[in-house]
C-alpha cells in the first residue's frame, strides 16, 4: 500500500498539479487509512462495505468531527478511482458510503477597516515588509487561494491592464484583476524590493523568499500570522479569510453572483452561493434604509 500511495501523491502533484497543502491532506488521510488496514489485518485492495463502515465508525468512537471524517471519506474516494485508473483493482469500497451530515457553518471574514489595521502595520520601507504589503493587497484583490498566489510568475502579469492569468484548481486557467492600490504596492515591489531579496539569482516567480528563492504557501501563511498578532483584529485571520472577505465585499456591493463565481474559479456555483448568506445583514440595512416605513 505504501508504493501505491506514493503514486498517486505524485499523481496529484505532477499531473493534476494539487497544491502543497491538499496533497499533505491527502496524504494524512491515506495513511491513516493504511494504519487501520494494518491494525485489524486487512488487505486494503479487498475492503468490503461493511469493512469500510467499521472504519467510519471506528473515526466517530475516536472522536472524529462529522468534517474530518467527510474529508478523509473523499480523499479514499479519489485514491481507490486512482487505483481502478491504473487497474489496481476493480472496485472503489467508499462509493457506497455516504458522507456525514454537517452543521453548515458560515465562512469568517473581516471589515475593511480591518485591513487597514493590517496595512498600518507595514508602513516602512524595506524590501520584506513591501513585499509583505503587496502580500495582503493581492489577496484582497483578487480573491485568490493561497496556492495560487504563491505559483504566480512574472509572464502571468499583464502590468497595463492591472490583470493576472492564473492557473487554478484542475488546471482551469482564468483572469483576476487588482486594483489601483495594488498596482502602485506592485511597482515599489518590483522596483525596489524584489530585486534586493533575488540577492542576484533568477526567478521566474513573483513573490521572493528571504533567500532568493519561490516564497512557498506555507511561506505566505508565517507571513499572515505575524501581521494578525501585531493587530488588534478579534476575527481569525488565514490567507484563505482574504478569499472569503472578498466574495462578501464583492457580493455587498452588487457584483453577480456568477461573476464571483468566475473570479474565485468555483466549478459549482452552489460552492460560490455561501456567501450569499453573507450578505443577508448589508440587505436588511438596505431594506431598512430604503423602505418607507422600514424604521417604524
Amino acid at each position: 500500500m505504501e508504493n501505491t500511495i506514493r503514486q498517486f501523491l505524485d499523481y496529484l502533484e505532477f499531473e493534476k498539479r494539487y497544491s502543497e497543502q491538499t496533497i499533505k491532506n491527502y496524504e494524512i488521510d491515506l495513511y491513516h487509512l493504511k494504519e487501520y488496514c494494518t491494525k485489524n489485518r486487512l488487505n486494503y485492495l479487498k475492503l468490503s462495505y461493511d469493512a469500510v463502515s467499521e472504519y467510519v465508525i471506528d473515526m466517530q468512537k475516536s472522536g472524529y468531527k462529522s468534517t474530518s471524517i467527510n474529508r478523509t471519506l473523499s480523499s479514499q474516494r479519489s485514491f481507490y478511482n486512482y487505483l481502478i485508473k491504473k487497474d489496481i483493482t476493480e472496485t472503489n469500497p467508499f462509493e457506497l458510503i455516504n458522507n456525514l451530515k454537517t452543521e453548515k457553518k458560515l465562512p469568517n471574514y473581516f471589515k475593511y477597516s480591518d485591513f487597514e489595521e493590517m496595512l498600518e502595520t507595514l508602513e516602512d520601507d524595506k524590501p520584506l515588509t513591501l513585499r509583505n504589503a503587496l502580500i495582503i493587497e493581492l489577496l484582497l484583490s483578487t480573491g485568490l487561494r493561497v496556492s495560487e498566489l504563491s505559483s504566480i510568475k512574472i509572464s502571468d502579469m499583464d502590468l497595463k491592464n492591472n490583470e493576472i492569468k492564473i492557473l487554478g484548481k484542475g488546471n482551469k486557467e482564468r483572469i483576476v484583476y487588482y486594483r489601483e492600490a495594488t498596482k502602485q504596492k506592485l511597482y515599489f515591489y518590483l522596483k525596489d524590493s524584489r530585486p534586493v531579496l533575488l540577492k542576484g539569482k533568477f526567478s521566474e516567480y513573483l513573490l521572493i523568499n528571504n533567500n532568493g528563492g519561490k516564497l512557498t504557501e506555507r511561506g505566505i501563511r508565517y507571513i499572515i500570522d505575524g501581521i494578525i498578532k501585531k493587530c488588534s483584529i478579534n476575527t481569525r485571520v488565514t490567507p484563505h479569510t482574504f478569499r472569503h472577505t472578498f466574495a462578501t465585499m464583492l457580493l455587498n456591493e452588487g457584483c453577480d453572483i456568477r461573476s464571483v463565481q468566475e473570479l474565485l474559479g468555483h466549478a459549482n456555483l452552489n460552492t460560490t452561493s455561501i456567501y450569499t448568506h453573507l450578505t443577508n445583514e448589508a440587505i436588511r440595512k438596505t431594506y431598512l434604509n430604503a423602505h418607507p416605513h422600514g424604521k417604524y
